[in-house]
């Protein structure tokens, strides 16, 4: 094994969780920073973030305070080093959701700047990883970008997320989900000792998701939410960081970058997609493996995922009346090259992709190509 498969970013220096997590981490982040650049951009958080800006300056610190105006885009990545630079900055703080802490991060790691994540929901694990997801300023997905290390600080403040729709929660289900059914297809074969346990802690994961990710959605104020919050936002960077690339994610990623090229008026988050992509994924693994556990899974996660509201077919993406072109454009994207769709122990391409689509409706839900053509005239 040579020196760069065996590199890992496991996790955060130092990660503080707990109902008053900021006011416990707060006072660390003066010893890290001086002038850091505050970066957020939902209106939901804009409470929050008035809070960390005032509690920031109360602590003596020179705070330069912005926003983003797409997701993690290189235009707002370009604008903010600018203003980072031309304003001394020393320190990158990212609170906000999966996309704005990618930005943030990404950010910290261009400028080579300690980073200090705040998560304001647990729809996903980004508050934690060594790894950014790059979209358009339509919201296409781009590219990911591993970076150097995982931030500095995290802080995962169970007063701020517990203020976060539950919907974002579902969603942080949905991509904790797919730790294990990503990861125990993709390194089945492996026989690295860390990849091995990663994937076991993808498993107690997905158990412990599946226990109490009900009463979690339901009640906020319960210890089943602390338990799923936390293993949505931390637990499952863990697994990512123990497990390296070997053990992070397969066809149900895949297609979400694909969904995402769709020009859509409906802004779905990024779990809700990925949980329709586990079951794309659970169907390729039981028509192209004759799999019947798969076939098991799939139920079993359908009925599980329908109780948190999350769309398990094209309909529920409101994806269904989409042109066939669009769907096919977004199937090449997902089967292109170096995609993470590659990591199935099956060859996948477009063609088997666009079948399983089809099927997980049980009916034929993109139009065929003649019907497309013909629109496309008028």
């Amino acid at each position: 094994m040579d020196i760069a498969s065996c590199s890992h970013s496991i996790s955060p220096a130092k990660v503080i969780r707990g109902e008053n997590a900021w006011g416990i981490g707060k006072k660390i982040i003066p010893s890290i920073c001086n002038a850091p650049i505050l970066i957020g951009r939902s209106k939901a958080t804009l409470n929050i973030r008035n809070i960390l800006l005032f509690d920031l300056r109360e602590l003596g610190l020179e705070v330069l305070s912005v926003e983003l105006n797409f997701d993690c885009c290189e235009l707002d990545l370009s604008r903010l080093k600018e203003l980072a630079t031309s304003n001394s900055c020393d320190a990158v703080i990212t609170a906000g959701g999966g996309k704005v802490l990618d930005a943030g991060k990404l950010l910290a790691n261009r400028l080579s700047l300690p980073c200090i994540t705040i998560p304001t929901s647990a729809a996903t694990c980004a508050g934690w990883t060594a790894l950014s997801n790059i979209y358009s300023k339509e919201g296409a997905f781009i590219k990911d970008e591993s970076l150097r290390s995982c931030p500095e600080l995290l802080i995962f403040d169970h007063s701020f997320v517990r203020q976060a729709p539950p919907r974002t929660l579902a969603s942080g289900i949905a991509d904790g989900l797919a730790k294990w059914y990503e990861a125990s297809t993709t390194s089945v074969s492996s026989n690295d000792g860390l990849v091995q346990q990663a994937v076991q802690m993808a498993r107690v994961l997905r158990d412990q998701l599946f226990i109490d990710g009900y009463e979690a959605f339901q009640n906020p104020n319960s210890d089943a939410w602390v338990r799923v919050a936390e293993g949505c936002a931390l637990t499952a960077g863990l697994i990512g960081g123990i497990g390296g690339s070997k053990c992070r994610t397969a066809a149900a990623h895949a297609l979400h970058n694909g969904l995402t090229q769709l020009k859509s008026t409906d802004k779905f988050l990024h779990g809700e997609v990925v949980c329709f992509g586990i079951i794309v994924q659970l169907h390729l693994e039981e028509r192209h493996k004759e799999n019947q556990l798969a076939k098991q899974a799939r139920k079993q996660l359908i009925q599980f995922l329908e109780k948190l509201n999350l769309p398990t077919s094209l309909d529920e993406l409101r994806l269904s009346n989409v042109c066939f072109k669009q769907i096919e454009e977004a199937c090449i994207f997902a089967c292109k090259d170096g995609s993470d769709i590659h990591k199935l122990p099956f060859k996948v391409n477009k063609e088997m992709l666009l079948e399983a689509l089809n099927a997980t409706n049980g009916q034929r839900i993109i139009p065929k190509r003649q019907k497309s053509h013909k629109n496309k005239a008028n």
